[in-house]
C-alpha cells in the first residue's frame, strides 16, 4: 500500500495524482463496451448468448421455474433466515422515505400540484457468475417495491448455467418473476434496448464492475440509470490511537476483497497504528479465499495516510468523497457534522461498514469514484418519477399574465406573449 505523509510538501499532488490515476482506470473500460452494445442492439438474444457463452460458461438466459425452485431448495435455511431479517430491516427503513405529494391553491384560484409517480419498469443489476450477492437484490429491489414500481426485471449472470441459490431466493422474497442469466455489458444493452426474449425497461440500476458502469453511462438516455456511478467499491478509514488495528485492517480487507479496482484509504495522526495496522493486514490477507483479488486492490489502489490534523483529514474526506466512511475515532461526532461529500459515513467504532451492507436497513448502492460529491445512495426516491400539474383561473391568467408578456417580449419569445394575451380578457 503506498504510504503518503500530509506534511511533506508535495502531499495534495501526490493525493490527487493517485485519486486520478484511479479514476482512470475505471472510466477506460468506456471504449471497450461500446462495441458489445450495439452488437446486442442489432443481434439481440443471439449476442447475448454468445457474450454469456464467452464471459460465463453460460447458454441459459432464461432458467425455468422449474430450475429456479431446485436451486432454492439447495439452500441453507440459516442463509434463508438471514435474508429474510435483511429483508424485514431493509424494507421497514425505507418505507420511511416516502414523499407526499404537494397541493398548493394561492389567492387567485391557481391550484399547483407536485405527484410522485412509481416508474413502470425497471431493471436492477446483481453481480454474479462466480460470486454472489444476495444483498444486492434487496437493496435494489425493495425500494423499488416501496415506490410502487410494477414490473422488476433481475439481471444476474450465473455460472456454467447456474445461478446462485441466495440470489433467486432473495428475488422471490422480493416477488421478482423476471430472471434473467445475464451479465456485464451486454446485460445492460439487453435491458435497455429489449430483445424477443426481454422487453425493455425505462430504468436500470444496481452497482457492477468497471463495464458494467461504463455501459450504463453509455445506454443512458435511451433508458435512465442511477443519478450517480455505482463502480467498483470504496472504503475511506479514519482511526486514532485508541482504535483497534485488527479489526481496522479486516475492515480494509472487506472492501478489498470486492474488486481489483476496490479502493481502500486509511487516515489517521498516529503513525504507530498506520504501522500496526498495516502488518495486520498482511497477516489477515492469508485467511480469506479472494486474497489474490483483495492483495491486488490494496497494492494498486490502497493508501495509508499519516495526517497531522483534523482540519486536514475534513478536507481530504471530502475530496476523496468515498463511497463508503467510516469514523473510527472517539470524536467521531465533531468530524461527521464536518463531512459533506460520502454515500455513507459509519459512526464510532462499532459502526463497520460490512454491517450496512447487509440487514442494518440503510442501501450499499452508493456513489463511488468521487461523484459522493453531488449525488446519493439508492433510495426510494429513484424509483418515482416527479410531474407538476399546473390548474389556472381566469383570474390568475389575468392578474399574472401581464408580467409574463414582460419577460417573454424582453426574451424575445414574441409566440410566448401572444399566447398569454389571447387569453386575457379584453376590455
Amino acid at each position: 500500500m503506498k504510504v503518503l505523509d500530509s506534511k511533506t510538501k508535495n502531499f495534495d499532488k501526490l493525493l490527487d495524482t493517485l485519486l486520478i490515476q484511479r479514476k482512470n482506470k475505471v472510466q477506460s473500460n468506456s471504449v471497450s463496451v461500446t462495441n458489445i452494445i450495439k452488437d446486442v442492439r442489432k443481434n439481440g438474444d443471439k449476442a447475448l448468448i454468445k457474450y454469456e457463452k464467452k464471459f460465463n460458461k453460460n447458454v441459459v438466459i432464461e432458467p425455468s421455474s422449474k430450475l429456479i425452485q431446485q436451486s432454492i431448495k439447495s439452500l441453507n435455511s440459516k442463509v434463508k433466515k438471514s435474508i429474510d431479517t435483511a429483508y424485514d430491516r431493509i424494507f421497514k427503513f425505507h418505507s420511511l422515505q416516502k414523499f407526499k405529494n404537494i397541493s398548493y391553491t394561492d389567492k387567485f384560484k391557481n391550484k399547483l400540484e407536485y405527484k410522485y409517480l412509481p416508474l413502470d419498469s425497471v431493471a436492477i443489476y446483481v453481480p454474479g457468475s462466480t460470486a454472489s450477492y444476495p444483498s444486492s437484490v434487496l437493496m435494489n429491489a425493495i425500494p423499488a417495491i416501496v415506490a410502487g414500481v410494477k414490473r422488476i426485471v433481475m439481471i444476474n449472470p450465473g455460472f456454467k448455467g447456474k445461478q446462485n441459490p441466495a440470489v433467486l431466493y432473495a428475488a422471490r422474497k422480493c416477488k421478482i418473476k423476471e430472471i434473467y442469466s445475464i451479465g456485464g455489458p451486454s446485460a445492460i444493452a439487453g435491458v435497455a434496448y429489449g430483445t424477443k426474449k426481454i422487453k425493455k425497461v425505462d430504468k436500470i440500476v444496481g452497482p457492477g464492475n468497471a463495464y458494467v458502469a461504463a455501459a450504463k453511462k453509455e445506454v443512458f438516455g435511451d433508458v435512465g440509470i442511477e443519478g450517480m456511478i455505482a463502480g467498483p467499491s470504496e472504503v475511506t478509514i479514519v482511526c486514532d490511537k485508541n482504535s483497534n488495528p485488527e479489526w481496522v485492517a479486516s475492515d480494509l480487507i472487506g472492501q478489498a476483497e470486492h474488486d481489483n479496482l476496490a479502493q481502500c484509504i486509511l487516515i489517521s495522526k498516529d503513525k504507530n497504528l498506520l504501522d500496526r495496522v498495516k502488518t495486520e493486514i498482511f497477516k489477515q490477507l492469508k485467511e480469506i479465499p479472494r486474497e489474490s483479488i483483495a492483495r491486488k486492490s490494496l497494492k494498486n489502489n490502497g493508501i495509508l495516510m499519516h495526517v497531522s490534523s483534523d482540519k486536514k483529514i475534513i478536507k481530504i474526506v471530502n475530496k476523496i468523497a468515498p463511497e463508503h466512511l467510516e469514523l473510527n475515532v472517539k470524536n467521531y461526532k465533531s468530524l461527521a457534522s464536518k463531512i459533506k461529500n460520502s454515500g455513507s459515513i459509519c459512526l464510532g467504532k462499532y459502526a463497520v461498514m460490512a454491517m450496512t451492507d447487509y440487514n442494518v436497513g440503510s442501501n450499499h448502492v452508493l456513489p463511488t469514484n468521487g461523484s459522493a460529491k453531488y449525488s446519493s445512495g439508492i433510495s426510494v426516491n429513484e424509483f418515482y418519477k416527479r410531474i407538476s400539474y399546473i390548474n389556472l383561473s381566469k383570474k390568475g391568467i389575468e392578474s399574472l399574465g401581464p408580467s409574463v408578456i414582460t419577460l417573454a417580449n424582453y426574451e424575445g419569445l414574441v409566440g410566448h406573449a401572444q399566447s398569454v394575451i389571447k387569453r386575457i380578457r379584453r376590455k
